[in-house]
């Protein structure tokens, strides 16, 4: 704003000849007085012109010949003509303008002492301040943040006349002024009273603030974030710019402050709704509420003043991944009261008890073989939850989505949201399950596998998988053959497929049974030799002996080869000499083996040791008896005597072990 000059020449551009608005009603008498001894033109506030009047009557004589004692003044100027000044009225003039300038500065502080309010009118509006005409010399600033609402726009316009107080001046020049304070001003009795009563006031939320938000009640107070609701609140930008009704809980009318709760209110309304509802509360009755919250658990309802939990597996009958996917904060709906804790005060709920249970009559709705349409819930690893109806989902196994066990997982074929046709293969309303299959409405190729492939026939497959027990081989798209681990080969004992077979090779194999029932498909690999154990039993028979190689060992004997591909066990007991020693048998040793044993059906063979020592035994008997007999027979003839050959068979006879040790020593020392 610009300095005013003292300089009378310039007196008629002086900000003081603007047009003043009148004090407002509230002025006090001081202010009053001060205002009369202010003004020397005529568009100023009369109070302030009555005392510069005086004084101008007494300099002027005559008021009429103010007029063309100017116009001389003008045309003498005009005329380049100098004006002659009395020293006397000079001096009049200038004790005139200290006397208005003295009036003005005690009307100044007056009201910036007292906070008076007055009358201001906004003259500009810039990004900073809003500029006001507050009847002095100098305009008054107030800061613009006090004339904004919640969405940042002036609520006032250039030569709208408002209220304010004047605060202080300003070193730079002009006053600061201040709209909130006389809104204070005017409002703050009604404040009061409506702290000692409790009576309620309504208010618009302009903005938040640290710790809680600024609320325009007149003026503008702070709502604690602790007092917006009952439950503590997160993010209070939500309430900006809405209409609330609080209560004044805290004035300080020396600092200004106003502090403000909705919480109470909203405790108080909770309560007298609570006993309400106390009153009637009731397991088995049905109220209507209002969702309040949710969480991943249920919603909280509130039943009036009195919340109650409805917990996600009492909202349907089906299955639900969230409570949103059926209720919204701010819905209202219908809840059954399952529990309720008078001493807690808690309430269980439930929604889906309103509705009969649709797995009660699921079986006559939903019979085995009949063909249904469902919607993808969800995919699992294991398959996929089909919804028929709501409350009413069934499980495709991924076993049961198609015949071809290429398919890694359920996601290559279905995706949630998916339409699928199904089959009824089970219902089990107990545990509320229903098993569907989507491949019964392909054509099964495992129907026609007895006439593709006849036991017999040899085929040719994919390794597809191995296992401990066997090798699974693709014939077909979704025909997958077992050879089993003792179907591979004759001769060798195969503890694991993977020792002959690798996965992703093509290999042969012959079909040795066909289950269609049971999708079972047999085959063998071993069976496209010749069985080595046919060919030993058809030239082999117990009593044979033969030259064989231990093979392993175990306590209670040794498995020894005895053909290529055949195996036969040595017992423990078996393995003695002729002498009757214990014959130690190890891994690699070579023995000749009697067959005493053989059980085809098992492919089993018993071998024995001992068995060829007692054979030996035998056999060197016989020559004994043999050689005895011929003696005997030489010896009679040669005598002649009628005895002799009684007596030899006597002898003959009664050969005992004695006699055929000394005469197994005697031959062995003719040998020699």
């Amino acid at each position: 704003m610009a300095d005013h000059d003292h300089n009378p020449s310039n007196h008629e551009s002086t900000a003081l000849n603007t047009t003043l608005e009148p004090t407002a009603p509230e002025t006090t008498p001081e202010l009053h007085e001060a205002s009369h001894s202010a003004s020397t033109d005529s568009t100023s506030n009369p109070a302030l012109q009555t005392s510069v009047q005086t004084e101008t009557e007494k300099t002027y004589a005559e008021p009429e010949a103010a007029t063309p004692v100017a116009a001389i003044d003008l045309s003498a100027a005009s005329a380049d003509a100098e004006p002659e000044y009395d020293a006397e009225d000079f001096a009049k003039a200038l004790e005139s303008f200290d006397r208005e300038q003295a009036a003005e500065k005690d009307a100044a502080q007056s009201m910036t002492a007292d906070e008076v309010v007055v009358n201001g009118t906004i003259v500009k509006i810039t990004d900073k301040h809003v500029v006001v005409d507050i009847g002095l010399k100098s305009e008054g600033l107030i800061p613009l943040e006090q004339m904004v609402d919640h969405t940042g726009a002036v609520k006032f316009n250039v030569g709208d006349v408002i209220e304010v107080v004047v605060e202080r001046e300003e070193a730079e020049g002009g006053y600061l002024v201040s709209y909130e304070k006389a809104l204070r001003h005017k409002v703050w009795d009604k404040l009061e009273e409506a702290a000692n009563t409790k009576v309620p006031v309504k208010g618009m939320v302009v903005s938040r603030v640290k710790g809680g938000l600024t609320v325009d009640i007149g003026i503008k107070a702070f709502l604690p974030g602790s007092q917006v609701e009952v439950r503590p609140v997160r993010n209070l930008d939500g309430y900006v710019g809405t209409e609330i009704e609080v209560r004044v809980i805290k004035l300080n009318k020396k600092r200004g402050n106003v502090v403000i709760s909705r919480k109470e209110l909203l405790e108080e309304d909770q309560n007298a709704k609570k006993a309400v509802t106390l009153a009637t509360l009731e397991e088995g009755s049905v109220f209507t509420g209002v969702v309040k919250n949710l969480t991943d658990y249920g919603a909280f309802v509130d039943m009036g003043g009195l919340d109650g939990l409805l917990h996600i597996t009492d909202m349907s009958w089906g299955r639900l991944t969230h409570p949103r996917d059926l209720v919204n904060v701010g819905d209202e709906i219908q809840v059954k009261v399952l529990k309720f804790d008078k001493d807690k005060q808690r309430v269980s709920l439930g929604f889906k008890q309103l509705t009969p249970d649709p797995w009660l009559d699921a079986i006559e709705r939903y019979p085995v073989g009949a063909q249904v349409r469902g919607r993808i819930l969800s995919v699992t690893d294991y398959g996929a939850f089909v919804e028929l109806e709501q409350g009413i989902e069934g499980l495709v196994h991924v076993s049961e989505m198609t015949w071809s066990k290429r398919m890694k997982h359920p996601s290559k074929m279905v995706k949630p949201g998916d339409e699928v046709d199904t089959i009824i293969l089970s219902v089990n309303p107990t545990d509320r399950r229903i098993s569907l299959g989507m491949k019964q409405l392909q054509d099964n190729p495992w129907e026609q596998l007895e006439d593709k492939y006849p036991i017999g026939q040899i085929i040719e497959g994919r390794v597809r998988n191995l296992t401990d027990f066997g090798a699974f081989i693709e014939i077909e798209d979704g025909i997958d053959g077992l050879v089993h681990v003792s179907n591979l080969s004759w001769t060798k004992r195969i503890k694991h497929p993977s020792e002959v077979l690798k996965k992703g090779e093509k290999v042969k194999a012959i079909v040795l049974g066909v289950e269609p029932e049971n999708r079972r498909l047999s085959l063998g690999v071993k069976q496209l030799q010749p069985d080595v154990w046919d060919t030993f039993f058809a030239q082999h028979r117990v009593g044979d002996v033969l030259k064989g190689k231990v093979l392993r060992t175990a306590q209670f004997g040794a498995f020894v080869e005895i053909a290529e591909g055949v195996e036969g066990l040595c017992h423990v007991s078996e393995a003695v000499d002729d002498n009757g020693k214990q014959v130690t048998l190890e891994v690699g040793d070579e023995h000749e083996f009697k067959i005493v044993k053989i059980n085809q059906e098992e492919k089993k063979v018993g071998l024995s040791i001992k068995a060829i020592g007692e054979e030996a035994s035998r056999a060197e008997v016989e020559s004994y008896k043999e050689r005895s007999n011929e003696g005997s027979g030489k010896s009679g003839k040669g005598s002649g005597k009628g005895n002799g050959s009684s007596s030899s068979s006597a002898n003959a006879g009664s050969t005992t072990l004695g006699d055929l040790l000394k005469w197994k020593q005697s031959e062995n020392e003719d040998s020699e």
